[in-house]
């Protein structure tokens, strides 16, 4: 398994490693900083270093396992051998876009409550849910709502609860398509605001310490994909 350090620092851009493997699907360290794609969040993109070579790395993937982070690699390359040290740098600036979307459309969430997400996606600096809605959502109140939370600067952060907890508690998952993972016995919260929260519902992304680090997030459309499905389209400057 590969250590997921960006769960407990999402601002953590480099870091050592060790290579478990390495061959021309990519590269398998035994902890990282990237995040792989998953959950509508783009996968990070950057670069490893070792032996003075500096290599280049494509968007991370889950590995075939599920459990193991996959570093694509240039075709050709020089790889590293496994059991190597080696250093790994994310391009931060990109991964902070995501990071600024993602904690925007939870934001969304809350402005939008009981409503069931039926898909999303993150971009650099846009995004989208779509929402289970009979009717479409006023988008200059969803914009007076953003703004509001985003000046109040509130507190992002992270906790873990039981899978018992959670099926104790299912009004906390909010999409409808995709359940949280499940088989390690427990799963990790990010909460906004602090008790009551503004968002509390499982995810494995990446985030902003605070509201106001999302900048102004605008309402670039909302859409109506079909009878009961409206997609809001968001861009955050």
């Amino acid at each position: 398994m590969t250590e997921l350090l960006f769960r407990d620092d999402a601002y953590l851009a480099s870091c050592e490693a060790e290579v478990v493997a390495a061959g021309p699907g990519g590269i398998v360290l035994n902890r990282t900083v990237f995040y792989p794609r998953a959950g509508g969040q783009p996968g990070d993109t950057g670069r490893i270093l070792f032996d003075g070579v500096e290599l280049a790395l494509g968007e991370a993937v889950k590995g075939p396992d599920g459990v193991a982070v996959l570093h694509p690699v240039p075709e050709g390359a020089r790889l590293p051998h496994a059991g190597q040290v080696v250093t790994v740098e994310i391009d931060f600036a990109r991964r902070l876009r995501h990071m600024r979307v993602h904690t925007a459309m939870h934001l969304l969430c809350s402005l939008i409550p009981g409503a069931g997400v039926t898909g999303g996606a993150i971009g650099e600096l846009k995004g989208r849910l779509d929402f289970d809605l009979p009717t479409a959502p006023d988008r200059e109140a969803l914009e007076a709502g953003f703004a509001r939370l985003v000046a109040a600067d509130l507190p992002v952060s992270s906790e873990w609860i039981s899978e018992d907890d959670l099926d104790a508690n299912p009004a906390l998952v909010r999409t409808l398509s995709v359940q949280p993972p499940r088989g390690s016995g427990r799963v990790r919260l990010v909460r906004i605001g602090g008790d009551p929260a503004v968002d509390l519902q499982p995810c494995g992304g990446t985030h902003v310490r605070a509201t106001s680090e999302i900048g102004v997030v605008r309402v670039a459309k909302v859409e109506n994909k079909g009878k009961a499905n409206r997609r809001v389209n968001l861009v955050v400057e």
